[in-house]
């Protein structure tokens, strides 16, 4: 519960009307403002600016405030020109709102008031002393001729200064070349080779199919250069945010193509290498179901088995005692791909 005690001032007071102190769309700036305008003596001439000074209201306080006002209809401002050509800023503040043209009323019977410090007298132009000589037109030719062996140049003196070479003309690059279609197609598909391609700067593909013709012109295939963009891609889910940059160091070098290391017969796979385990190992030209391979000790070309032959009349029990302490052979299976 609040109580309200009043005593009515003997003097210096303002009456103010209750909808100005409880306007809902004035801030406690914007109406600390009006009130402090409208409590001002007549004839005062106190800018908004000098007022909210007075008040400590900040800069950006004021401003709104004084946005609120003028949307209200409470302030009201205009340019005009006034003695000796200065341009004045006329503020009109009022206790209830106005329109813009009641205030434009209201001001036009206001005199244009202009302080002593931004009013300057109008001083007139001095007297202007001619120049020497008589006037001259200014030349219409362009520039002024020199002499050949004339030095027009800024810099000092100093000694004779040989011309200087002719630059030689660069050798034409490589890069500006076109890149075959074979080299573009293949960029164009690195894409869907995997997703870390996918973002591929459209501006960038000529300068990767460049690079692509060198690793095809020095002997490569098309499945070696994707096999060496795969291998250089992160496997461990790190992703790729520039995958243009990333493409350009991985077919920045081309190394040296592969020799294979016998040219194959047309229209026939070339043969697999075998594996340097199996390198001391000879297959057999005996009679056997499947390739069989036997260690050599000498140029012979048949396996033990082939040169031994088997025991007359031999049991199973025999046959199979023989069969127990005899070295096994190696039976391996040749896969032609």
């Amino acid at each position: 519960m609040i109580y309200r005690h009043h005593i009515a001032p003997p003097r210096a007071f303002t009456q103010f009307s209750h909808d100005l102190i409880r306007h809902p769309r004035l801030s406690s700036d914007a109406v600390r403002l009006l009130t402090w305008q409208l409590s001002l003596p007549d004839g005062a001439r106190e800018p908004l600016s000098r007022t909210a000074e007075r008040a400590r209201i900040g800069a950006c306080a004021f401003t709104r405030a004084k946005r609120q006002l003028k949307e209200e209809g409470f302030v009201h401002e205009r340019r005009v020109q006034g003695p000796g050509g200065h341009w004045v800023t006329q503020q009109l503040v009022s206790n209830v709102p106005l329109s813009a043209a009641e205030a434009a009323k209201i001001l036009a019977r206001m005199p244009v008031h202009v302080s002593d410090a931004s009013a300057s007298p109008q001083l007139a132009p001095s007297a202007r002393v001619p120049a020497a000589g008589t006037p001259t037109p200014p030349p219409t030719d362009g520039h002024p001729r020199k002499a050949p062996g004339e030095n027009t140049s800024h810099r000092p003196a100093g000694p004779e200064r040989k011309p200087d070479p002719e630059p030689e003309p660069a050798p034409e690059a490589t890069e500006t070349t076109e890149p075959p279609e074979a080299a573009r197609a293949l960029v164009a598909a690195l894409p869907r080779l995997s997703p870390d391609l996918r973002r591929i700067p459209r501006g960038m593909h000529d300068e990767l199919a460049r690079l692509v013709s060198r690793w095809l012109a020095a002997g490569h295939t098309p499945t070696a250069v994707r096999t060496h963009i795969l291998r250089g891609l992160p496997d461990d889910g790190t992703p790729v945010h520039r995958p243009g940059g990333l493409l350009r160091y991985l077919l920045r070098d081309v190394p040296p193509a592969p020799v294979p290391d016998a040219i194959p017969i047309a229209g026939l796979p070339a043969p697999a290498r075998p594996s340097s385990r199996l390198a001391a190992f000879r297959e057999c030209e005996g009679d056997h179901v499947q390739a069989t391979l036997f260690r050599p000790t000498g140029d012979e070309t048949l396996c033990r088995r082939c040169l031994t032959p088997p025991p007359p009349h031999a049991g199973p029990q025999s046959s199979g005692a023989t069969t127990r302490h005899r070295q096994p052979d190696l039976h391996v299976h040749l896969l032609h791909s």
